[in-house]
């Protein structure tokens, strides 16, 4: 199955150079690019990708606008956003995560990189880094630590899915939650997939959102 990709970018040189890299991969395919947030979201409506590289900062709308509507109250298949980044946007970390993302990429990255996230987050999966996990921690500790008025859905959770989703915020993989609560790695999947379905959420950024804004986890647990 071919993972159909739109490049949402306003430099043409990263347009370019992502398609070619990405063209040249067997099972990924760029159907389209654009060059602002308003194209972008005309393009995927036209195009309908799996997996949409959305810039954060382009004039005429930007990404983390773009991606609002993208998402927002979205039902049925919609795109997976991969954001495109230099690291340096930590203010727009928690934004982008609580808009929808699904995890962000260096714009420097190599080919490999670019196309092992781009089949990460086409899978279901999210593409959340070590460092961007800090970052979005670092970014809650600025901001005092909002909190979401549905924290009564956490009782929802049995004690072993609350134990799980709370490690999943402070940036655990399922492997090494595996490891510390001594489970299988498919039984914490299983957790976690039970935890995403209960509390309606999407994926890990979204678990990891909520469990800081709720206060499940707090910065320098």
């Amino acid at each position: 199955m071919t993972i159909r990709v739109v490049i949402v970018d306003d430099q043409g040189m990263v347009r370019a150079g992502f398609g070619v890299l990405l063209n040249a991969q067997p099972d990924i395919e760029v159907a389209g690019e654009a060059v602002n947030g308003e194209e972008g979201l005309r393009r995927i409506a036209e195009l309908a990708p799996d997996v949409v590289l959305m810039d954060v900062r382009m004039p005429v709308m930007d990404g983390l606008e773009a991606t609002r509507r993208l998402l927002s109250g979205a039902s049925g298949d919609v795109p997976k956003v991969l954001m495109l980044t230099t690291f340096d946007l930590d203010d727009y970390v928690y934004a982008a995560l609580r808009a929808g993302a699904s995890g962000f990429l260096l714009k420097d990255a190599s080919a490999t990189e670019l196309a092992d996230a781009v089949r990460v987050v086409a899978a279901g999966d999210a593409l959340l880094s070590p460092s961007v996990t800090r970052r979005l921690i670092a970014e809650f500790s600025r901001l005092g630590g909002p909190r979401a008025p549905s924290r009564k859905r956490l009782d929802e959770l049995t004690e072993r899915e609350t134990e799980v989703l709370a490690l999943v915020a402070r940036g655990l993989s399922n492997g090494e939650i595996a490891a510390k609560l001594v489970l299988a790695e498919q039984t914490v999947k299983t957790h976690f997939g039970r935890i995403l379905m209960k509390l309606g959420l999407r994926d890990r950024p979204q678990a990891i959102v909520y469990a800081y804004e709720v206060g499940l986890v707090r910065p320098g647990d």
